[in-house]
């Protein structure tokens, strides 16, 4: 669905996002009316795995549109109440229940890096080039980056790539945790919809309660604590556990012969109802 810059594909719990801009792929108005229009379908519910991609051979996304920034400002300043408007989407877009997950292979700069930076997981290539090249155009990374940068990478880290604007590698990507994994190039798809997959195949209430939790944690750990146990008290009263913890006993869990080895085969018991 979409006939705008972001083409959508839904099946089996799993969105597959593909951004299709040209002639540069800009983070501009255009797109980021299509992510709000995109976004209800993923905070629906129905959505366990939500995949984004580019069309773009060279670019996941390349920045912000420089023509329009370059015009705005020279007035009075008015102190913002609230994100702006891209900001805004980028906030929505990490808190929806679904895993989000950005396949990149090319480059994403500013606005793109922004994006990627509010998906919960990213894989790259080798061709991956990211960075924030705001602060030597005179303004900063104004969508999430300069906020999200010291949560990916911690603070003195995010500073210096910050302020500095050059380029971060995939090799270095990956050293500094903002890449999750980094695969070949002609693997990317593949790769990513297998994790999609994976995640699909787990629920979608514990999906969601397990990213309502991990963001209360950056927060405070008290806070935090206190959800835990309520949300671990609201999906066992669901009972949806129950189905679950049997086929995981059924299959040798809590057995010193079954978990003296790896634990996939019983994760693949416990995700397989017909097992």
């Amino acid at each position: 669905m979409g006939e705008g810059p972001l083409h959508t594909e839904i099946a089996d719990g799993i969105a597959v996002v593909t951004i299709d801009h040209p002639p540069t792929n800009l983070v501009d108005g255009e797109l980021i009316a299509a992510l709000l229009e995109l976004l209800p379908t993923l905070e629906s519910g129905e959505v366990r795995a939500a995949v984004f991609r580019s069309a773009d051979p060279d670019f996941f996304l390349m920045h912000g549109d420089v023509q329009l920034l370059v015009g705005a400002g020279g007035g009075a300043h008015v102190p913002a109440t609230e994100p702006n408007v891209a900001a805004a989407a980028f906030l929505r877009l990490s808190r929806v229940p679904a895993v989000t997950i950005g396949l990149v292979d090319g480059a994403a700069r500013g606005g793109g890096c922004e994006l990627l930076s509010a998906l919960d997981l990213r894989v790259g290539t080798l061709r991956t080039i990211i960075g924030q090249p705001e602060v030597p155009m005179g303004i900063l990374p104004g969508a999430g980056g300069t906020a999200r940068w010291p949560r990916l990478v911690g603070r003195a880290r995010a500073i210096e790539l910050l302020i500095t604007g050059r380029d971060i590698d995939a090799e270095e990507a990956l050293a500094i945790g903002w890449l999750d994994h980094l695969v070949p190039a002609g693997k990317l798809d593949d790769e990513g919809m297998a994790l999609a997959r994976r995640i699909a195949a787990m629920p979608a209430s514990s999906i969601a309660a397990v990213k309502r939790v991990v963001d209360r944690s950056l927060e405070g750990l008290d806070a935090a604590l206190v959800l835990e146990s309520d949300e671990l008290g609201r999906l066992m009263a669901a009972g949806g556990h129950q189905p679950r913890m049997r086929r995981f006993l059924a299959a040798g869990g809590q057995t010193r012969e079954v978990e003296r080895g790896n634990i996939d085969a019983l994760l693949d018991v416990m995700l397989d109802p017909d097992s």
